[in-house]
């Protein structure tokens, strides 16, 4: 009872690559990451974590898959076919991407009285078969006159995870395309190579959430952490609700403060707004207590808010040495 059928099948797939004499210790840990988790979350997880059990490296396996890439069609009903493509999960990724934001052009220049009713996915489909027939769109209600329109200029965004060992050429670990699978490494070194920025992540050990991130707007984790901390605006006596509020650095991001889970708090535009632009002053202590000071000198303590629900933990907790973040 301690996980669901869908966490085992989730188990059971990822653990496909480990070889049968390694698959008990495989287990043991998969279902420990289960704890609090969906299948869904839970999947990427394991597959990251089946390729430390494997025989032959995730690039390896990578060069042998990407060797078989074809095209298929398949017939269907209605006149209809089903067009499909194996190729590396990152140029997918890709193509997805690239077609979702030209079809959003699309569907964002169009005139209502054209009666154009197409939803974003047949938009799609039909900016993917003018890019296949014609090279570029052959309809671009982007374009005026003699300008050429933006659906061309285009191109995809992809958001990859690349441990720094992995970076470096000193690990042949997978990296991690968020919101689908690993990649392998020498994939990600490549868009790593031709990115025009990299964002440096800290990360806790024991749990993977984001502790800190070089960039100004948070990482998803801490967003999600942010919300449970605050629950609503902290600036004393205001409750509008977290998720109807802005995520403050305490520590301007333009001075130097940096992106960490203690130097954000939430904030509702009033009281952001009044912290930015009028003699109130902000500090954040440890545990998330913001400590004010009004215009008149006044200090206002305001706590983080405890929380609604507790758990009691069935095992004693890991020590402070063993929560040190490490950098990824």
């Amino acid at each position: 009872g301690r996980i669901t059928k869908g966490q085992v099948q989730v188990i059971t797939d990822a653990g496909d690559v480990v070889p049968t004499h390694r698959r008990a210790e495989f287990e043991a840990e998969a279902i420990e990451k289960c704890e609090g988790r969906t299948p869904n979350r839970l999947r990427p997880i394991l597959q990251l974590l089946a390729e430390r059990f494997t025989d032959r490296s995730f690039t390896e396996r990578h060069q042998d898959a990407a060797a078989g890439r074809c095209v298929r069609v398949f017939p269907g009903r209605d006149g209809m076919c089903d067009v499909v493509a194996t190729v590396p999960t990152v140029i997918g990724d890709g193509i997805l991407d690239r077609l979702t934001q030209q079809a959003q052009a699309v569907i964002d220049a169009r005139d209502p009285e054209d009666g154009d009713e197409r939803g974003i996915d047949a938009v799609r489909a039909d900016v993917l078969t003018d890019l296949l027939l014609a090279g570029t769109p052959a309809l671009d209600p982007t374009a005026t006159g003699d300008q050429p329109g933006t659906l061309g200029s285009i191109r995809a965004q992809v958001q990859v995870v690349v441990p720094a060992l992995t970076l470096v050429g000193v690990d042949e670990g997978p990296a991690d395309l968020v919101g689908r699978s690993p990649i392998d490494a020498d994939s990600a070194r490549c868009l790593a190579q031709q990115s025009p920025s990299l964002t440096r992540l800290l990360t806790d050990p024991v749990r993977g959430s984001v502790i800190a991130i070089d960039a100004y707007r948070p990482a998803w984790s801490q967003r999600r952490f942010l919300r449970a901390r605050d629950q609503h605006c902290r600036f004393p006596g205001c409750r509008r609700a977290a998720i109807r509020c802005e995520i403050d650095h305490t520590i301007d991001h333009a001075l130097g403060g940096p992106t960490t889970l203690g130097n954000l708090a939430h904030l509702c535009q009033r009281h952001h707004s009044m912290k930015q632009f009028t003699r109130w002053r902000v500090r954040q202590h440890p545990g998330g207590v913001l400590e004010w000071t009004s215009p008149l000198g006044r200090t206002y303590r305001e706590d983080a808010p405890m929380p609604p629900v507790t758990f009691t933990p069935a095992t004693p907790p890991a020590s402070a040495e063993s929560l040190e973040p490490a950098p990824f």
